[in-house]
């Protein structure tokens, strides 16, 4: 599943997961998980992080600077990293962008 998002990410974009939608931790599913209505995606380290701080509150461009900061990695790479994740979990209404 390689394909890019249809969902273009404003930096300005406060991402949130809608209602019905929630990320949580399961030890014997091997990690994190999002679970929506009858579906159930499992969420790597990096997913996972990005997803945490998807509140509503924080910009995507907060997000990808406190990313940044966390991990002592290149802004650059971490900012595609993060919009094609947003953008393609929006595209699955996983996602809403305020």
């Amino acid at each position: 599943m390689s394909e890019e998002p249809v969902t273009s990410v404003s930096s300005a974009a406060r991402p949130r997961l809608p209602r019905g939608v929630r990320l949580v931790h399961n030890e014997a599913q091997g990690g994190w998980l999002l679970l929506a209505p009858e579906r159930v995606f499992k969420a790597d380290a990096i997913s996972a992080e990005i997803l945490k701080r998807c509140t509503g509150e924080a910009t995507v461009e907060a997000i990808v600077d406190d990313l940044a900061k966390s991990f002592n990695a290149p802004r650059e790479r971490i900012f595609a990293d993060v919009t094609k994740l947003i953008g393609g979990l929006a595209d699955r209404k996983l996602l809403e962008l305020e």
